[in-house]
């Protein structure tokens, strides 16, 4: 009884301690945003935006509760996330006012998609319209950074810095290896040659028609940067094509300067002086404040809905899109009589077909009431264009990853890994069927043939909602469809998009459906505060924290493990999944 009482004890200590502890955390996370509580920032004379080019680029910000209170809390580095939105709504701010005289983009590592990238670059060319100036300076240029800085008026660099300008990469990870050691068959149904998503499971390299693809959008992609780079420091293409097989990166920082790459080689310390040649007494703005900068918007009883649809669809990613979610925002907006048009912002490399019709009806059942645009992110691909055809227009960027009509299946054989293990089953079932699609065995011949059909099924249920929506034929879609993948650029040719742009003209292009002369901008869903948030994601934001600094870049590998553990239906999905260097 004394050893009952001892451990129940001990047991309501331990509790009680953890829940103090737990109230010193919030307390403490509460205390470092008291501490830096944001007011409305009023922006001085002679004012410089300041754009620190760090951390991931993303197309919505959000109030993130570990972001810099909870890391300040706990003594951790602060994990950066910009918001795409933020960025251009805050170039837009600087552009319209009077006081700020320039930009200045500081440099640093700033990871983002190319189209994000590149609508951001058009939005300081649309900046420099207001006879404003850019000024851009790094210790290291990263490629996607030198591409974004060569908008600026001058580009400046650490003497003994370095501009990575080497060309496009991209390398897939294959699983098979590992599978088969671990006894594993992954078994698969698809449609579309250039479907390639199951490749990583059962190749150990890529495929000829997956090969043909990447490298076709890769060098798009790469024509469309170094046209720009071209346009902006009048160096030919040719010429910044013989300095990226040089390996820049490696070659003397005077020579970046000879060949025009940047304009001065200069310190952290001497950029002030600079800058004060074109505004003398400047005061820097930092994009925080910047966001917190008043917009001259009035209220207009009209309004613009923007809904984001950003990440993988119900791949079970807390960050990814949640059709059931998804959907109830849509109908919110289609029954928001106040709503007069809809721009359906899409950065998604697809998941569950399942999920995407019921998006698409969603959306088709909006676009019967009211003006529906699209404008895709850096990925509206397989899913993701699912969840786009019906759109009155669709806007990509010529660097956006789209397409990829197809779909599979994919389910594990176990039968090797419980041999090895020593495990084994037997069971009675009532009918044939009764125990068919067992992860434990082999498919049968029929059922290989019933999983087929219902892929052939869904495939062609596909194509037809994208034959409907671009208003073309089944087989105009099949020609193009097989799972390809497309840049935008490519998409604009063979009719799967519209227009060639960013938000900014799908904006106008619903504003123009919908005959609006006045409105407001509406976005949807509605943003979470910051205690709601705090207490939704305290656990999961917490254990993703620890997992991250125990595995460090091994993280990636246990996420696509928890992703392959969430797939379940046949899955509407890119074809790859790799990130372009």
């Amino acid at each position: 009884m004394r050893q009952f009482l001892k451990f129940t004890l001990a047991t309501i200590v331990g509790v009680f301690l953890a829940s103090i502890l737990s109230m010193f955390i919030l307390f403490g996370i509460a205390g470092a945003i008291g501490s830096s509580s944001e007011k409305v920032t009023e922006v001085s004379e002679n004012s410089v935006y300041q754009l620190d080019l760090e951390g991931t680029l993303v197309d919505r910000s959000e109030e993130n509760p570990f972001s810099g209170a909870f890391a300040e809390a706990l003594g951790q580095d602060e994990q950066k996330v910009i918001g795409l939105d933020d960025v251009l709504a805050n170039i837009q701010k600087a552009k319209k006012n009077e006081n700020i005289k320039g930009i200045y983009l500081k440099g640093g590592m700033l990871m983002g998609g190319f189209a994000s990238i590149k609508e951001i670059r058009d939005a300081l060319v649309d900046f420099k319209k207001s006879g404003k100036f850019v000024v851009a300076y790094a210790d290291n240029y990263m490629q996607k950074n030198y591409y974004l800085a060569t908008v600026a008026d001058k580009i400046l660099i650490n003497p003994q810095g370095m501009v990575e300008l080497k060309g496009l990469s991209a390398e897939l990870m294959f699983f098979k290896n590992t599978l088969d050691k671990l006894g594993i068959e992954m078994q698969v149904v698809k449609v579309g040659t250039y479907k390639s998503a199951v490749e990583p499971y059962i190749n150990t390299k890529m495929s000829d028609a997956n090969r043909e693809q990447v490298s076709i959008f890769l060098g798009s992609i790469w024509k469309n940067m170094v046209g720009e780079i071209s346009k902006s420091r009048k160096i030919s293409p040719e010429n910044l094509n013989l300095y990226a097989d040089e390996m820049m990166m490696f070659q003397p920082t005077e020579k970046s300067k000879q060949y025009n790459l940047v304009d001065s080689l200069v310190f952290a310390d001497e950029v002030d002086s600079i800058i004060g040649k074109y505004t003398k007494d400047f005061k820097i703005v930092k994009h925080n404040d910047m966001c917190n900068v008043p917009e001259d918007v009035k209220f207009e009883k009209d309004k613009v809905g923007i809904i984001y649809a950003v990440g993988g669809i119900d791949s079970g990613d807390s960050e990814g899109i949640n059709s059931e979610k998804l959907v109830e925002t849509i109908n919110e907006v289609t029954n928001d009589s106040s709503v007069k048009a809809v721009v359906f912002r899409v950065s998604s490399p697809g998941g569950s077909a399942y999920g995407s019709e019921q998006i698409w009806r969603a959306l088709t059942l909006l676009k019967a009431k009211k003006p529906l645009i699209v404008s895709m992110g850096d990925y509206a691909a397989s899913g993701g264009y699912y969840i786009s055809c019906m759109a009155d227009k669709i806007v990509a960027q010529p660097t956006t990853i789209t397409g990829s009509i197809g779909i599979f299946g994919l389910i594990p054989n176990m039968e090797g890994l419980n041999n090895k293990l020593g495990f084994t089953y037997d069971g009675v079932k009532t009918n044939k069927m009764g125990d068919a699609i067992s992860v434990n065995r082999k498919f049968t011949p029929e059922e290989r043939d019933l999983m087929q059909n219902y892929v052939n099924r869904g495939y062609e249920l596909f194509v037809k909602r994208c034959a409907d929506g671009r208003k073309k034929t089944p087989d105009q879609i099949k020609a193009i469809a097989e799972g390809r993948v497309w840049t935008g650029e490519d998409a604009l040719k063979i009719g799967l998009v519209d227009k060639i742009g960013g938000m900014d003209l799908a904006l106008k292009l619903a504003v123009e459906k919908a005959k609006l002369k006045t409105y407001m901008i509406k976005d949807f869903p509605v943003k979470e505060d910051f205690f709601t948030k705090l207490m939704k994601d305290f656990d999961t934001s917490l254990e993703t924290r620890i997992l991250k600094s125990q595995l460090g870049d091994d993280y990636k590998l246990l996420k696509k493990a928890q992703e392959l553990k969430q797939l379940s239906g046949i899955q509407a999905r890119m074809p790859f999944d790799f990130e372009i260097k």
